[in-house]
C-alpha cells in the first residue's frame, strides 16, 4: 500500500449495513509512501494516525475527483428527470394537468 498526501483512504465496512469509512490522507510519515498515515475522516472531521488493515485501500486524489464529478453529474441528471428543470418536485412525465 502506497499513498501521498491528498489521496483518500477507504476502509470497507466489515459488518452488514456498516458504511465504508472514508478519509483524506493529510500526512504520510514514511519516505516510500507506506503506512502509517494521518487521516482526516469525512464523517466527523477528526484526525487520526492510521495503520490500515487488509480491509482498506488507497484511492488516488485524481481518481477520487473523477468519481465525485461523475456522481455529481449523475445526481444532476436524476434531478432533471424528476423535476423537469432541475427543481425539486414536479411531474416526472412532463405532462401538464389543467385545473
Amino acid at each position: 500500500m502506497r499513498a501521498e498526501a491528498g489521496d483518500w483512504l477507504v476502509v470497507k465496512g466489515t459488518v452488514v449495513d456498516a458504511p465504508d469509512q472514508v478519509g483524506q490522507i493529510v500526512e504520510v510519515r514514511t519516505r516510500d509512501g507506506g503506512p502509517p498515515y494521518v487521516v482526516k475522516w469525512v464523517r466527523d472531521g477528526h484526525q487520526a494516525l492510521v495503520f490500515p488493515g487488509p480491509d482498506a485501500l488507497v484511492v488516488a486524489a485524481a481518481v477520487m475527483t473523477r468519481r465525485q464529478e461523475h456522481e455529481r453529474n449523475r445526481i444532476a441528471e436524476l434531478q432533471k428527470l424528476i423535476g423537469g428543470t432541475g427543481k425539486q418536485g414536479g411531474d416526472p412525465t412532463g405532462s401538464k394537468q389543467s385545473t
